[in-house]
């Protein structure tokens, strides 16, 4: 069936809407628009106007909705389409917001690429504008995947939008290597004989290597060698002593008390180690023509000392409790055969909007949760180096929620940093970024959410940033 719009809503960018689609869409100067003739579907409540299609060539779906209260601000999202319904999304169109966005594709999980999903969205952004003409600011927010594609496009689109939100988003090169390193100190001190890497998605093969890698893990907790080791695995890795998905099965634990972190890094690694449930770093490895995971040239011991400083703590007590060496385990895993990366992994993911290289040229907020076990806090460490490094710190701000599992955020903690970044693009200067505030605004714009901002104790230096160079560009593998 075919919606027309009724009780004359937005009619004005409805009139904006068939002047231009005519004229383009005639011309065929925008061959990505599709003709979008009365496709318009109008609210019960006339609350808003809607276009749901998919976009020529690539067929991606995706929806755009604007209020009848529209404020000028449209926020894009990768995870839209399927986000629409929300009690965040519709609270957003009640406070006059415009939002657009994309459905991931059915083949995303074989041949991931965050450069094509950037185009999509750009795609959309052009056909709302062909709509409904130039939002007065565009803001790009999204989690998991939809934040990884958000500090992208922070970097290499500021003529498109105007500021960004990334939560719990990934820089998946380094995410793919910081996995590996905690899964690597386990192979080398653990299980020698089973695989950390081209591990398959699905099927009796990789059952088979859950199923032995979770033997492994559970036996080592039952002597104090193995808890000790275990505990360095966490701590060289920089993965989450309290971090994963589903309902936490611990407490977030005392730091200082050497048994409760201990314990919370066991119940945390038996849900990161290698099965169906984290096919994120796996999905990484098939993305790319090659193996992009690599620890060749890696000095662990270096590693070892970026860590929390309270992790370890915790891993030099237990080692000394063991009775073992926490230097000869080290030495072991530096002598260890490593992973090379190929040369043709490294330049496909070198290319712009795979990667990120710490240059927002936009207001950009970047959110985590303290217990992301799939995105790492220590990942946002990194790049909140790489910014300062490269002289951007003034266009960056970073905030932490303290709570368990990935992109857990409450709507109170959402509008809370969307009403931070809108008030930075309409001043020109950040608000107060600090939990206290963060809360404050968080629990004023939903007073039924829990409101979390903390200040997140995180590691002394991110292990994994990675920058390409020119040998990468090219792919010169030496």
């Amino acid at each position: 069936m075919i919606y027309s719009c009724k009780h004359n809503i937005l009619s004005g960018l409805l009139m904006v809407f068939f002047a231009l689609s005519v004229s383009a869409q005639g011309e065929n100067e925008n061959w990505h628009i599709p003709d979008l003739s009365g496709k318009y579907k109008a609210h019960p409540n006339s609350v808003f106007v809607e276009l749901a299609d998919s976009i020529p060539i690539r067929g991606t779906l995706y929806r755009i909705r604007v209020p009848k209260n529209w404020n000028g601000f449209l926020i894009s999202d990768l995870d839209y389409y399927k986000s629409a319904d929300s009690h965040r999304n519709v609270k957003l169109l009640e406070m006059g917001y415009a939002l657009s966005g994309t459905k991931r594709r059915a083949d995303r999980m074989l041949a991931y690429d965050p450069a094509h999903e950037i185009h999509d969205l750009i795609s959309v952004l052009d056909i709302f504008e062909a709509n409904f003409g130039k939002p007065r600011r565009t803001i790009q927010l999204g989690c998991s995947g939809g934040g990884t594609v958000t500090i992208a496009m922070a970097e290499i689109h500021p003529d498109r939008i105007d500021g960004a939100i990334a939560l719990c988003g990934a820089t998946s090169p380094w995410m793919a290597n910081t996995h590996l390193d905690g899964l690597f100190v386990l192979k080398a001190l653990l299980a020698p004989e089973l695989p950390i890497l081209d591990i398959p998605l699905k099927g009796l093969e990789m059952q088979k290597i859950a199923q032995d890698w979770q033997e492994v893990v559970r036996a080592a907790q039952q002597t104090p060698e193995g808890r000790a080791r275990i505990a360095l695995a966490i701590t060289i890795g920089q993965w989450q002593a309290w971090g994963g998905k589903g309902e936490a099965p611990v407490p977030n634990p005392n730091l200082k008390n050497t048994m409760e972190l201990q314990k919370s890094m066991y119940e945390s690694l038996v849900g990161l180690l290698p099965s169906r449930g984290t096919f994120g770093t796996t999905m990484i490895e098939l993305a790319a023509p090659g193996q992009i995971k690599w620890n060749t040239g890696v000095d662990y011991r270096e590693f070892y000392k970026n860590g929390n400083e309270l992790y370890k703590k915790t891993v030099e007590k237990l080692y000394k409790e063991a009775g073992i060496s926490l230097r000869g385990d080290i030495d072991k895993i530096n002598d260890f055969p490593r992973y090379k990366a190929d040369a043709s992994a490294k330049q496909w993911w070198s290319k712009p909007g795979r990667t990120h290289i710490g240059e927002p040229k936009i207001p950009f907020l970047r959110l985590s949760t303290s217990g992301d076990g799939l995105v790492y806090p220590a990942m946002v460490k990194g790049y909140e180096d790489l910014v300062a490094k490269n002289g951007y710190s003034e266009l960056y701000r970073s905030a932490y929620v303290n709570r368990w599992g990935h992109c857990t955020f409450t709507v109170g903690e959402w509008l809370a940093a969307i009403e931070t970044l809108k008030q930075r693009l309409n001043s020109g200067v950040w608000p107060s970024t600090k939990p206290a505030s963060l809360n404050k605004l968080s629990k004023k714009l939903d007073p039924d959410s829990k409101a979390e901002y903390f200040k997140c104790k995180t590691v002394k230096k991110y292990n994994r940033t990675w920058v390409p160079g020119i040998e990468d560009f090219i792919g010169d593998n030496e």
